[in-house]
């Protein structure tokens, strides 16, 4: 019997610290007017300091294991869509893993762009299909603010920061996430890009007087773009669903531009009504905006079960990517629920404790590895340094010359000399 992937639990977290767009115009050329009739943006949440990707999406992930009534030590998976992760390893993912308690699940990032929603949920709707996982929580969280230019006014003026996330549960049921439609074009990847930080232009003092570092877009293009593929996708991944477009109860769509959006829906010939829409409120929260707007339209009474959903994104890479999505469960009653989150709330608790106390524990035995070994030492016997940087001599195989050199392809080593050489060269020798 085949399993289904049903959503049965969803949250949300955006920061307390709002952003107008008459504060922004106060910081660049720029006006309320302006940004509104271009993007329909009004304002957007901003981080503080200590507000970070996987903090946001910490809190978004507990509150829909709340909904979900699912303990964390039975989550089988985790995926993380987002372009501002914690750190460049390891991947957010894991440490929102260790935050949860959540002991037996794989974890891991995905980055496409303002789609990396689309994307994770795909991935993750799969591998519960094909069996390999019950359960999976998909997240969308960004700081967008660490990467936006704050003096360039084409760009500053668009996006927010926040998380949204999804638990994913597989079930015998028909309905749940029906289709996927993914897509890419690379060669309009300079569309949109943060140049710097990268192994091709690691950071340096030039790369940062340049500021390389921050987000670079071709608004124009990627408008056209974004016009281009949106209803199309959403098109697609509704006949693969086999539902036509007048079954769509409700289209959640990225919240980048109010004209976007409004494109996208005259293509699919919806009533507005069907159309959600929050982003005069966070901006553009890239891979956060579809999870968000989600849990607000249940919030808001919007979702029923049976209903069919359709997300649909677009972003950097260039990508996009649409899901039809069966509503499937009832959404539960919230007051149900205190008895619930109490208890959910000691044990996040006691994983935090134990997280800290895994910690100390490392750094001890770390510690400890580090000291001499209490044992005679005997005088007779040259001691011989061991360097943990430089690989143990290896003879065979003739993948080491006598100095003890190692390189990890014995086809670029001259054997004799034990220096690198031309391949192209020697083949032709």
């Amino acid at each position: 019997m085949g399993f289904y992937a049903h959503i049965v639990g969803w949250g949300m977290y955006v920061p307390q610290n709002v952003v107008s767009n008459n504060d922004l115009a106060n910081k660049v050329d720029t006006s309320d007017a302006w940004i509104r009739s271009r993007t329909g943006i009004q304002e957007r949440r901003i981080a503080s300091e200590k507000e970070t990707t996987a903090s946001m999406a910490i809190y978004a992930a507990k509150e829909a294991l709340d909904r979900a009534r699912i303990h964390p030590t039975d989550v089988d998976l985790i995926i993380v869509a987002t372009l501002t992760p914690e750190h460049i390893m390891p991947a957010t993912a894991c440490l929102i893993q260790d935050a949860l308690g959540a002991k037996h699940a794989g974890a891991f990032d995905l980055s496409a762009g303002c789609t990396g929603f689309v994307y994770a949920l795909s991935v993750a709707s799969g591998m519960i299909r094909a069996g390999n996982a019950k359960v999976a929580i998909v997240i969308g969280s960004e700081t967008m603010s660490r990467i936006v230019d704050w003096e360039d006014r084409s760009t500053c003026v668009l996006f927010g920061d926040g998380a949204g996330a999804v638990v994913l549960q597989a079930s015998s049921e028909p309905g749940g996430v029906l289709s996927t439609v993914l897509g890419s074009d690379g060669a309009g990847g300079n569309h949109l890009i943060v140049p710097a930080g990268g192994s091709k232009l690691p950071t340096n003092i030039q790369t940062i007087a340049e500021r390389q570092h921050f987000m670079k877009m071709n608004g124009p293009e990627v408008f056209r773009f974004a016009t281009r593929v949106m209803g199309r996708a959403a098109k697609e991944a509704c006949e693969q669903a086999n539902i036509d477009l007048g079954e769509i109860d409700l289209f959640v769509p990225h919240q980048a531009n109010t004209r976007i959006i409004k494109s996208a829906t005259k293509y699919l010939k919806l009533e507005e009504a069907k159309v959600y829409e929050n982003l005069h409120k966070y901006g553009n929260t890239s891979s956060a905006s579809i999870p968000i707007a989600l849990y607000e339209a249940i919030v808001e009474g919007r979702v029923k079960e049976k209903d069919n959903l359709v997300f649909v994104g677009f972003g950097a890479g260039l990508t996009w990517g649409a899901t039809v999505v069966q509503w499937g469960i009832p959404v539960p009653d919230q007051e149900r629920q205190k008895w619930y989150r109490a208890i959910r709330t000691l044990y996040y608790r006691w994983a935090g404790f134990t997280s800290k106390i895994g910690w100390l524990l490392l750094r001890l035995e770390s510690y400890l590895a580090r000291r001499p070994a209490l044992l005679p030492i005997d005088e007779d016997t040259p001691s011989q340094p061991i360097s943990p940087l430089v690989p143990p001599s290896i003879s065979s195989n003739g993948r080491n010359g006598d100095n003890g050199s190692y390189h990890p392809n014995p086809d670029l080593v001259d054997i004799e000399s034990s220096e690198p050489v031309d391949s192209a060269k020697k083949n032709l020798n």
